[in-house]
Order: C-alpha cells, then sequence, then structure tokens
C-alpha cells in the first residue's frame, strides 16, 4: 500500500488487485468527486530569483506541522481502513487494510474483500530490493514482478515523506520554490517542487496557512509510454500521538480518481517484528 506517514503509495496501482480482487469489484452508484479546475499559481516575476531557501522553510514548517520531533522519531506505522478503487468514476467494493510499515523501506499490507484475504509486502528500495505477493483467491504465493517492485519504488519517491524526511537528497534532487496555489474558497497552497538530476519532478502543495501536506503532484507514464499526470490528495488531518497525518488519501490520474484510501485507526511505533515481511516457505504459511 505504501503510505508511510504522507502516502508514498503503491497502493496507487495495488499490486494485490492484479492477483484476482479487481474481478470482486462491481462499480456501484457512488460518484467520484469532482474535478477541481486547473489550479492558479502565483509566481515571481520574471527574472526573480526564485530562493531555495524559502522552499527549505516551508518544508520545515511542514515538519513541525506534522509533529517534528515526534514525525521524525517515527520508526513503525501500523494503519487500519478502507481502500476503494473508482472505475470511469464509480466507485468499487470496500477493502479493508491492515498496513505495517518498517522505516525506511519495509510495509506489508493486508486486504481483505468478501472474506479474501491477500497479502503484498515490499523489502527496500534498492538493487536488492524484493517483494511477494499472497493471493486469497488461488491460494498461492509469488514473487512480485519487477514492473510490481518499480511501483513500490516509485511511490515511495513520490510521497510526503520522501520531501519532509529528507531522502531527496542523497539521490542529489535540487528543492526550489514554485508560488502559491489555489486550493478552495479563501484557502492556497505554498508549493515546492522536487528536480532530479534526470528531470523527473514532483510538486508538493503543503497548506499556506496551517502548514500540512495538502497534495502532491508528478507526471507518469502509462502503458503507451504517454506522459500522464497523477495526483494524491490529502483530507482529514488527525493528530494521533503528537503527530499530526491526513487519514483521507483521494489518487487521480488523467484527473479523473482512480481510488480513496481512508484510515480508521494509526499506531505509532508499535514492535513489527521481522518475520512480518519475510516470504513464508508456503502459501499455507501465511498468517
Amino acid at each position: 500500500m505504501s503510505h508511510t506517514l504522507f502516502p508514498h503509495f503503491s497502493f496507487k496501482l495495488p499490486a494485490i488487485f492484479f492477483a484476482g480482487l479487481v474481478a470482486l469489484s462491481v462499480p456501484s452508484p457512488a460518484r467520484a468527486q469532482t474535478v477541481n479546475a486547473p489550479p492558479k499559481v502565483e509566481v515571481a516575476a520574471a527574472g526573480a530569483a526564485v530562493s531555495d531557501e524559502k522552499a527549505e522553510a516551508i518544508v520545515r514548517r511542514a515538519v513541525e506541522a506534522a509533529g517534528g520531533a515526534a514525525f521524525l522519531n517515527v520508526r513503525t506505522v501500523v494503519g487500519r481502513g478502507n481502500y476503494v478503487p473508482y472505475a470511469k468514476g464509480e466507485a468499487g467494493d470496500i477493502v479493508k487494510f491492515l498496513d505495517y510499515i518498517a522505516y525506511p523501506d519495509r510495509e506489508r499490507t493486508e486486504f481483505k474483500s468478501r472474506g479474501v484475504l491477500s497479502v503484498q509486502t515490499n523489502v527496500g528500495t534498492g538493487a536488492n530490493s524484493s517483494g511477494w505477493i499472497f493471493d486469497g483467491m488461488t491460494k498461492s504465493l509469488r514473487d512480485m514482478a519487477p514492473e510490481q517492485i518499480e511501483d513500490f519504488r516509485f511511490a515511495m519517491k513520490t510521497g510526503f515523506d520522501n520531501l519532509l524526511r529528507g531522502w531527496w537528497r542523497k539521490d542529489g534532487a535540487k528543492l526550489s520554490y514554485v508560488g502559491r496555489r489555489e486550493a478552495g474558497l479563501a484557502r492556497r497552497n505554498e508549493t515546492v517542487r522536487l528536480t532530479y538530476p534526470d528531470g523527473f519532478q514532483i510538486d508538493y502543495e503543503i497548506g499556506a496557512r496551517d502548514g500540512l501536506p495538502a497534495k502532491v503532484s508528478y507526471k507518469r507514464k502509462d502503458k503507451e509510454g504517454a506522459e500522464q499526470p497523477e495526483e494524491d490528495r490529502l483530507f482529514r488531518h488527525m493528530t494521533v500521538a503528537g503527530v499530526t497525518v491526513a487519514f483521507v488519501i483521494d489518487h487521480y490520474r488523467a484527473g479523473v480518481q482512480t481510488s480513496r484510501i481512508n484510515y480508521d485507526t494509526v499506531e505509532f511505533n508499535r514492535p513489527t517484528p521481522d518475520s512480518l515481511f519475510a516470504k513464508p516457505a508456503s502459501a499455507k504459511a501465511v498468517k
């Protein structure tokens, strides 16, 4: 699922649905949220210098809004809630999830739909990263395909944790200030951008008033190789044990909602044994 404290969500392209849960999802009459018009951006005047220090200050404020030391000292996250896929603007069946995260790069997500349990687990984001899937529909256990592991890496890269925890620095990305964007009635977001050496860019919007993460946007190639805009919109921020996180995350692709993640509970620094992430010896050994 790949949420971390603020979503990097490989849940955007959930590997487990490739295995059969998608077949269970029958669209309901529920409609996707109305898509907002393209945001207006206030940029610096032509020729004016855009201060990287201003972007750094906005990120520091966001870290404090998220809980400061309490946020930075989180080592594990256990979250429970509901995942809803959307197709052609309509919501599918609700899938319950239980998500375990151990920083910096381990995650196990258990999905349950109509009594069927399935699991996807990722370990690492480097050259030796791995992952496995238990498909409850077929009672089978297998390694993740390379493209599914890449989904996890990509989700880690685009999540707010990457920005707030400074993981981007080791990859040589550049942080810059973009400007303010309209975010609803009398609301605006400060926008900062990460630009990687290969040209890939991620825009992060942070509430101008409250300093809380609000939106992530970027472009990603589809199966045909065409770039499509994608974004996560964060809502319903709540404070748990001194850490403030979004309990609702909507994902959009090309302006159309594709999923909603709604957390019921989040726990921090709960013990997460290594056995949770280790691949079981067989499908029968999955617990």
